[in-house]
């Protein structure tokens, strides 16, 4: 029993040192422009699902998630600060989510697998390495106003997302939204 700890130890330090030689060696390539080894986007992408899913439990979409004028100001949201980097139907990409590595999702495609309350953390909590920022600064009401168009993007035509920002102009902006930032 005593080799066996002896051979533990030695071993766990062979581990230890070897990571920190990893580490100090500098060669894992930390460019954006370089894509990620597969262990590497396989390590992260699971990491990733597991930490959404288990901090999202016990969350709760309020009842009125699909409220026509709730998601008209998840919206405005949406066409502010996310559209940027996600693109929407009819709206390209622009240069910042162009440049990101991982590249920003195409949220049409992607929002399906995840449930409201999954998306309600991440769009309040972001993702780290990602470019994913947190949007804990606005309100509750508004991210679950977002989740509520989120959940609509994805059978959205280019027609329907241009009469939202068209309504949304003859609005003039969301009091709430506005209100909620002063």
């Amino acid at each position: 029993m005593r080799r066996f700890l002896v051979l533990l130890a030695v071993l766990i330090g062979l581990i230890i040192v070897g990571g920190l030689a990893f580490i100090y060696s500098g060669v894992f390539d930390v460019a954006a422009s370089t894509p990620h080894w597969p262990i590497t986007s396989w390590v992260f992408d699971t990491v990733r699902t597991r930490s959404i899913k288990a901090r999202a439990s016990g969350i709760e979409a309020p009842p009125e998630l699909h409220d026509p004028a709730k998601v008209l100001v998840g919206f405005e949201h949406y066409a502010a600060h996310c559209a940027v980097c996600h693109g929407a139907p009819g709206v390209p990409k622009g240069d910042i989510g162009r440049s990101l590595y991982p590249p920003p999702r195409d949220l049409a495609k992607s929002v399906q697998p995840y449930s409201p309350a999954e998306l309600f953390w991440i769009v309040k909590h972001g993702i780290k390495m990602t470019g994913m920022p947190s949007w804990s600064d606005h309100s509750d009401e508004e991210i679950w106003a977002t989740v509520g168009f989120l959940e609509q993007l994805p059978a959205m035509s280019e027609q329907e997302y241009a009469r939202l920002l068209m309504a949304s102009m003859a609005h003039g902006g969301h009091p709430y939204t506005d209100q909620q930032r002063q």
